[in-house]
């Protein structure tokens, strides 16, 4: 990376790319490794992890560019987050010798009395409260080295996440702190009223207040995933995944009959749609 960056004799492409141009690549590779995951293709697993790892080393080549840290920096900063949210794990001295003192000062604190018996269910909300725990040290200094006003609940849930996670993971943090009704029913509740608020915005044609209430509709339907252990982005992957198969079951249907979609009528379509759902119900799809 150092050499595709050199301004003498780099990439010009390479040598022209900044933080905010490269960001966006991150997020299609990782998109790209799921992709591979759910397909099981694992010949082209390592390639896809690769690409994902590259955009790990650009940032860190041109953070070092600017003195701000390198690759071994993330490296060793990751590991000491491990560290420190496994507090259930003893970490040998080949694992403690690169952290620094503060992760490495007490090994004994890495096993409790409860840790070999720890049931792994147990360990995500252990995670999140060390988590929650760093995240509170980081911000009780200010930019200019003041104490700064305690971090909400919902610090620290980045914007540019997908809508649906990002929805999904400030309704979860909210509910830490009580911000939640008290059962699945009172979401389901949530979500027609949703519905219906949409439905009166809908009748006036009013496109801003559409969009608004659509988005509060994504929004209670995120919730209900979350308080039913579903991964909303998931739960969409899914169902894109299963229009595509059904719409190309339907073109296939008209290919073999050497027709075209756009010529056919809508009940023609439905039908051909619920030939295809119910076939794939037989296949046990």
């Amino acid at each position: 990376m150092a050499r595709l960056r050199d301004p003498a004799g780099g990439c010009p492409w390479d040598r022209e790319q900044t933080f905010e141009t490269i960001a966006p690549y991150a997020i299609e590779e990782a998109y790209e490794v799921l992709d591979t995951i759910q397909r099981q293709d694992w010949r082209a697993f390592p390639d896809e992890l690769g690409d994902l790892l590259l955009q790990v080393v650009y940032q860190a080549r041109m953070a070092q560019e600017r003195g701000l840290f390198d690759f071994a920096t993330v490296a060793r900063m990751v590991t000491e987050k491990m560290i420190r949210r496994h507090p259930h794990v003893t970490f040998g001295p080949d694992v403690l010798q690169g952290a620094r003192p503060a992760d490495a000062a007490n090994p004994t604190a890495q096993t409790g009395p409860d840790a070999p018996t720890a049931p792994a269910q147990a360990m995500p909300g252990q995670w999140e409260k060390i988590k929650e725990r760093e995240r509170q040290k980081s911000a009780a200094l200010g930019p200019d080295g003041t104490a700064a006003a305690p971090p909400g609940a919902l610090a620290g849930v980045p914007p540019s996440l997908p809508a649906l996670l990002r929805a999904s993971k400030l309704a979860s943090r909210a509910a830490r702190v009580g911000f939640d009704w008290p059962d699945v029913a009172g979401v389901m509740e949530k979500v027609r009223e949703e519905i219906d608020e949409f439905a009166v915005e809908m009748q006036s044609g009013d496109h801003p207040r559409m969009r608004d209430e659509m988005g509060d509709i994504l929004f209670s339907v995120a919730s209900l995933a979350r308080r039913l252990n579903l991964d909303p982005e998931a739960c969409l992957r899914q169902a894109c995944d299963k229009f595509t198969r059904r719409f190309e079951g339907v073109e296939g249907h008209l290919a073999a009959q050497g027709l075209s979609m756009s010529e056919q009528s809508v009940e023609t379509l439905d039908a051909l749609w619920r030939k295809v759902k119910k076939a794939e119900a037989a296949a046990g799809k």
